[in-house]
C-alpha cells in the first residue's frame, strides 16, 4: 500500500458498517461524505422506506380498476432515494453531538468533520426541492397529503431525547408513503390505505427495535433512549406481538382493499420470514442484529409479490 493510499485512509474514514460499498469503491473522494450524509452507502433504509409506496400502489389496483403507470412506480423509486437521503442529512444535522460519542457513527461525515453545517444545510436543500418536484407532478390531493408528513420528519430525531419510543415516530415517518401511494394512484384514501400503514408502523417499530440493539450501550451511557433499552431480555416476545400485530393488519388491509386469493400463499411466506427473524435474534450480538435487520428488504419484497399477485387474481 503506497503513502498517498494510506493518508486518503486516514482522512476518509468509513462508517463502521459500510466499509467495502460501491461508495467506498468507487464513488469520487469529493463527493463521498455527502454519498455517505444521505446513506447512498447503505441502500437498506431506501427499500424500507420504498417498499410500503410500492405496496400501497398494488393493493389500490382493484379498487380503481386499473395499474399504476410505470412512471408512479419509478417516481417512487427516485423520491424514496431523494427524501430518505434528505431524512438522513437532517437527522445528522441534529444528532452530530450524539453520533460522535457512539462508536459506530463517529466517522459519519459530520462528527468526523468531514462536510461542514453549512455543506450539510446546501445539501438537504437540494435534496428537498428534487423531492419536492416529484411530489408536486402527482394529483393535488396526493400533494396535500405528502405536505402533511413535514412534521413527522421534523420533529422524529428529537424524540429519541424524550421518549424510550422513537421507533414508533419513526413507524408514523417511514410508513407515511402506504398513504400517499394510495392517493397518488387514486387521488383518494381508503380504509385499506390506513390499515396498510398502521401495519407499517408496526412492522418498523419490530425492525428498528432489532436495529437498535447495537447501539445500546452507547445509548445508555450518553442518555439516549430507545425500545431496545426499554425492552431489554423481552425484545424477543415484544417482537411477536410487533411483528404478529404487521401481519394481522397488513391481512385487514388486502381483505379490504379486495386483493385475490393468490395474496395468501405470499403472506404466509412474509409471515414465516418474520418467525425467523425472531427465532434467529440474539440481543447481544451485534452483526445478527444487522443481519436481521437487513432482511426486511426481503421481507418487504415477498409482501410485494403477494399485493401484486393479490391485484392480478382480485
Amino acid at each position: 500500500m503506497t503513502d498517498d493510499s494510506l493518508k486518503d485512509q486516514a482522512a476518509d474514514p468509513a462508517v463502521a458498517d459500510t466499509t467495502g460499498n460501491w461508495v467506498d469503491r468507487k464513488a469520487p473522494a469529493q463527493l463521498r461524505p455527502y454519498l455517505r450524509l444521505a446513506r447512498m452507502d447503505r441502500p437498506i433504509g431506501t427499500w424500507l422506506l420504498l417498499w410500503p409506496c410500492w405496496w400501497s400502489l398494488a393493493m389500490s389496483i382493484p379498487g380503481t380498476g386499473g395499474w399504476p403507470s410505470i412512471w408512479l412506480f419509478a417516481a417512487f423509486g427516485v423520491g424514496a432515494v431523494l427524501m430518505r437521503g434528505a431524512g438522513c442529512t437532517f437527522n445528522d444535522i441534529v444528532d452530530r453531538d450524539l453520533d460522535a460519542r457512539v462508536a459506530r457513527t463517529a466517522n459519519r461525515p459530520l462528527p468526523a468533520g468531514q462536510v461542514t453545517i453549512v455543506g450539510a444545510g446546501l445539501f438537504l436543500f437540494a435534496q428537498c426541492i428534487l423531492g419536492l418536484a416529484i411530489l408536486f407532478s402527482f394529483n393535488g390531493f396526493a400533494v396535500t397529503v405528502g405536505l402533511l408528513s413535514v412534521g413527522l420528519v421534523v420533529i422524529y430525531p428529537f424524540m429519541k431525547r424524550v421518549t424510550y419510543w422513537p421507533q414508533l415516530f419513526l413507524g408514523l415517518t417511514f410508513n407515511w408513503g402506504a398513504l400517499l401511494g394510495w392517493a397518488a394512484h387514486s387521488g383518494g384514501l381508503s380504509g385499506a390505505a390506513w390499515l396498510l400503514y398502521c401495519g407499517g408502523i408496526f412492522w418498523t417499530i419490530g425492525y428498528d427495535t432489532i436495529y437498535a440493539h447495537q447501539d445500546k450501550e452507547d445509548d445508555a451511557l450518553i442518555g439516549v433512549k430507545s425500545s431496545a433499552l426499554r425492552l431489554g431480555s423481552w425484545t424477543g416476545a415484544a417482537m411477536w406481538v410487533f411483528y404478529g400485530l404487521a401481519l394481522l393488519l397488513f391481512a385487514a388491509a388486502a381483505r379490504d382493499a379486495g386483493l385475490g386469493w393468490a395474496f395468501w400463499p405470499f403472506w404466509l411466506l412474509s409471515a414465516a420470514h418474520l418467525g425467523w427473524q425472531v427465532w434467529r435474534l440474539e440481543i447481544d450480538t451485534p452483526d445478527m442484529c444487522l443481519k436481521l435487520f437487513r432482511s426486511n428488504r426481503e421481507f418487504g419484497l415477498v409482501m410485494f409479490a403477494a399485493m401484486l399477485a393479490g391485484a392480478w387474481t382480485a
